[in-house]
Formats: structure tokens, C-alpha cells, sequence
């Protein structure tokens, strides 16, 4: 059984998530940054599905890991917008 975390927007995640979501995650929070969202007081959640990492930020923006193991980016703007 694999435990989850929970970290701030900026600080370091964690060391066992794999390093393209750790990219991804970074792309995201520039973005934000990019932006001037006032992410500060906002946290990454760590959980795993069926041994799976996944992350998601307070905002509802999420991070898994596609079947080749490449970062798939999930904005929850663009989530069920099929116009």
C-alpha cells in the first residue's frame, strides 16, 4: 500500500514522485505564476489509483501519468467543456 502527501504550492515534492510529473508540476506553478494567481496558500495532493501516482492541485488541476509514462496535465477550466 502506497500512502499519499500533501505540499505547498513551491516547495519540494516528493521524492518518489517521478520526475516528469515533477516537471509538470513546475510547468504548472509557473503558469500560475505567469498568470499572478495568489497560489500561496494553495497545496498539491498526492494519491495513487491502482498503484499510480497522481496529483492534484486545490484548484482541481491534475497531474497523471499516461500508459508510455508521460505527464498528462488536466486543467479543471477545460474539464467537460465539449462545445
Amino acid at each position: 500500500m502506497q500512502l499519499g502527501t500533501r505540499w505547498n504550492v513551491g516547495a519540494e515534492p516528493p521524492e518518489r514522485l517521478p520526475e516528469t510529473m515533477v516537471v509538470a508540476v513546475r510547468g504548472v506553478e509557473d503558469d500560475l505564476a505567469a498568470e499572478s494567481v495568489d497560489a500561496s496558500t494553495w497545496r498539491w495532493t498526492l494519491t495513487y489509483l491502482e498503484g499510480k501516482p497522481m496529483v492534484e492541485l486545490d484548484d482541481g488541476t491534475s497531474i497523471h501519468l499516461d500508459p508510455l509514462g508521460h505527464a498528462q496535465v488536466t486543467d479543471p477550466d477545460d474539464a467537460g467543456s465539449e462545445d
